[in-house]
């Protein structure tokens, strides 16, 4: 029987000779095997192919294994929050859509094989947000779990679409917990006698666009709304985006202060983010460190309050307060 090689599968395999790296390769080689056609003219080439793809994966995991947590994803902008989620769980779409960002995007799973940060705006500030390959049992790049310990927030994205989301979502929740991880919903707190790691973690089901997804979309509400936050979303027609800004935001737990010099307007573009519970000597030492020392007095401004009334070092910063420290 003759193969009849595609042209989508053509292309692929010129991608393949092209490739100079084991990634590459290996990306070639998942577009070679999505598009051959599955009969018994192919057998030969499909076992050659899987072959391929075995010894390439290997080799990329002893590069990874190598390489250590030698990985680092600089931190920028209000908060670091990583998008964690097993194969094809939409990760790289929902961060192109809510960053504007271009992502490599395919209906193969394991196409994520490096770190993506990219920027999300909020308001009047910048979140950065982090895809990571994939957590699965068929394969995890080492590094990635040290990448989800620093981070400030853990995305748990999920494929509202796949009739085993139930299966894949506890199953990335277990396989963390073997690595010391534990995704809760609370403000984390640490465990050095177990050497446990606690996430605060934000549940996100995607591809709410695909009919047939309602079902999963109650089923999954009524199983975890208790144990995380919880979002619908689908980044194709952007159902549940803004909401989602607003969700991650709120699980990040910041407050943004403003800076007003005695005598002129505040600056209202940048604000400085600090934790919420932090003070009014937590802002000034963000502002400079020696203003700790050299603070006299400050004046609130905003949210209603007396206009300029003087403040205490102990108060507690709210959201978008602007505060005028005196030297």
């Amino acid at each position: 029987m003759p193969a009849n090689l595609t042209p989508d599968y053509l292309h692929a395999e010129e991608e393949y000779r092209k490739a100079s790296t084991p990634e590459e390769r290996l990306s070639a080689l998942k577009k070679m095997w999505a598009t051959l056609p599955k009969h018994k003219g192919t057998e030969k080439l499909q076992a050659d192919i899987k072959r391929r793809m075995a010894m390439l994966r290997e080799e990329i995991q002893q590069q990874s294994k190598k390489k250590g947590f030698g990985i680092r994803v600089e931190r920028m902008g209000a908060g670091q929050v990583v998008l964690v989620g097993p194969p094809n769980s939409g990760k790289s779409q929902l961060l192109a859509s809510l960053c504007h960002v271009h992502a490599e995007i395919a209906p193969y799973p394991f196409t994520t094989r490096e770190p993506h940060p990219a920027m999300m705006p909020y308001e009047d500030i910048q979140i950065q947000l982090v895809d990571l390959p994939p957590v699965s049992l068929q394969h995890m790049e080492t590094w990635v779990p040290n990448i989800i310990r620093t981070s400030d927030l853990v995305l748990l994205v999920v494929d509202l679409s796949s009739p085993r989301v139930l299966e894949e979502l506890e199953e990335t929740i277990d396989l963390l917990e073997k690595y010391k991880i534990k995704l809760v919903s609370y403000k984390p707190r640490e465990h050095f006698w177990e050497s446990i790691i606690e996430k605060r973690t934000h549940c996100v089901g995607t591809k709410q666009d695909i009919p047939g997804t309602a079902e999963n979309s109650t089923i999954l509400r009524e199983l975890y709304s208790s144990r995380f936050g919880f979002s619908i979303v689908s980044a194709i027609t952007g159902y549940g985006m803004e909401k989602l800004k607003q969700e991650i935001f709120d699980a990040l737990e910041i407050v943004r202060v403003y800076s007003k010099p005695p005598g002129e307007e505040p600056d209202l573009s940048r604000p400085y983010t600090l934790p919420k519970g932090s003070t009014l000597l937590d802002f000034a030492g963000a502002v400079h460190r020696d203003f700790v020392e050299r603070l006299k007095f400050a004046r609130l401004w905003g949210h209603g309050k007396f206009e300029g009334q003087r403040i205490q070092r102990d108060y507690v910063l709210q959201d978008k307060d602007i505060i005028e420290l005196h030297i």
